[in-house]
């Protein structure tokens, strides 16, 4: 069995999330099996993401159809509490071996709107099997996240 790396896709252009399924996708194709945490997300077709399952599943923890900015602030504290259970659930298949990839969308993005702090992002890529690939993605990067992990993509937009 192959040793898991720490990826993060990060970057102002369109397509991390992309890379991260595409990547998932790949490593569902070679025999592995995948899970993939979205936060911050709008919901979207969940036949599409249900066709990839079993190798792929696809947990989206949010209730809201509608992007975080834009929801009230009652919603807002009960996505908070579905965004805590989220971190939670992928401590959990992190540390339990359950998924031989982890993709945690959008992850970076919760630190940078204060919901989550950088040490229980650091906790998370500490927590994660020998032999189980963390894909992180989001549009800030800090230095410390990037010397902890193993590969790095700045994803930006040329036009």
């Amino acid at each position: 069995m192959e040793q898991g790396r720490t990826i993060i896709y990060y970057g102002k252009g369109k397509g991390k999330s992309s890379a991260a399924l595409g990547a998932a996708v790949r490593f569902a194709a070679l025999g592995g099996k995948a899970v993939i945490i979205q936060f911050l997300k709008e919901k979207q077709d969940a036949d599409y993401y249900s066709k990839l399952e079993p190798e792929v599943k696809v947990f989206r923890f949010a209730k809201s159809n509608e992007s975080f900015d834009s929801i009230s602030e009652e919603q807002r504290q009960e996505e908070l509490d579905n965004i805590k259970n989220g971190i939670l659930y992928a401590r959990k298949v992190l540390t339990t071996g359950e998924a031989d990839m982890v993709v945690l969308d959008e992850l970076l993005g919760l630190v940078d709107q204060d919901i989550v702090s950088m040490d229980e992002v650091e906790d998370l890529i500490k927590s994660r099997g020998v032999f189980t690939s963390l894909i992180l993605t989001g549009v800030n990067l800090s230095d410390n996240l990037q010397n902890m992990a193993d590969e790095v993509y700045n994803i930006s937009s040329e036009k």
